[in-house]
């Protein structure tokens, strides 16, 4: 009886070994310029005339071509080509660190030349009596005085006549004092000082003599003078003169007088047919 055969596919039967590809394979081969080999017709590099190969080795003749990167018109080296630097290592690795252990000498730290003290020498020469150019320069020869390291105070700044509780640094801002404006405090001092103000000016005033009385010229009188306006009697209608007034908008008859006074005053100066308009001049 045959055996039945399972409907499981194989897992090593699909099982493909992995594929070694080189680098060559993998990364497209360098691009070299454009020959005359490589034009075709109807490519942007397509050219009459006389053609030569360094025409397409300019930049600025080579047109780039549709859907292509620009050519540079460099020749690159082959694929065997290693780019970059190459360091050649001087150790050898961790075994010659660990069993051939370099260790550093010390340099022998140089002692600075102390400098020569030219104005203890040249106070020395005067003292001695030697006071032209080759004295002098014969006797720094014999005295070669030096500077000690200990003694360097005329090269150095002297200090500075700072007080020694100074506080050094820019002061901090005082804060805000948000009670005062909460309670409108600089509102109450300016008005304090309007006041006062006020008060000086009225003091200087009262305070100033009298030049003595103004007498009025005929110009100031003229001036104020307000010329009479002689009120036309109002038309009425015949059936309506006996017929009282219906709505009284003064408060007492005082007041109505004094305005129908105020108002015979600026007749001369208003517009309109009542004169009740605007005022003639501002």
């Amino acid at each position: 009886m045959p055996e039945a055969k399972s409907s499981r596919p194989d897992p090593l039967r699909w099982t493909k070994e992995p594929v070694r590809r080189s680098v060559s394979q993998i990364c497209p081969p360098p691009r070299r310029p454009l020959t005359i080999a490589d034009i075709r017709p109807g490519m942007e590099n397509e050219r009459l005339g006389v053609v030569r190969d360094s025409m397409f080795q300019n930049p600025l003749i080579v047109k780039a071509e549709l859907g292509k990167p620009r050519e540079r018109n460099v020749t690159l080296p082959g694929l065997d080509f290693n780019y970059g630097l190459y360091v050649r290592g001087l150790d050898g690795g961790v075994p010659e660190a660990i069993g051939h252990w370099s260790v550093y000498k010390p340099q022998p730290t140089c002692h600075e030349e102390l400098r020569r003290d030219y104005i203890a020498m040249n106070r020395g020469a005067v003292k001695a009596g030697l006071v032209t150019a080759r004295e002098t320069m014969l006797y720094q020869q014999v005295n070669d005085l030096r500077i000690t390291s200990e003694d360097q105070r005329r090269f150095k700044r002297e200090p500075s006549s700072i007080p020694a509780n100074m506080t050094f640094g820019i002061p901090s801002r005082p804060s805000t004092p948000l009670f005062d404006l909460l309670r409108h405090r600089y509102q109450q001092l300016w008005v304090q000082e309007q006041k006062a103000a006020q008060k000086a000016i009225k003091l200087e005033k009262k305070q100033k003599v009298s030049l003595g009385e103004l007498y009025e010229t005929r110009s100031s009188q003229l001036r104020k003078y307000k010329p009479p306006v002689k009120l036309d009697a109002l038309w009425h209608m015949p059936h309506f003169q006996k017929v009282g007034r219906h709505l009284d908008t003064f408060p007492t008859e005082a007041d109505r007088q004094r305005a129908l006074k105020a108002h015979r005053e600026e007749v001369a100066v208003r517009r309109g047919t009542l004169r009740l308009g605007n005022y003639t001049h501002p």
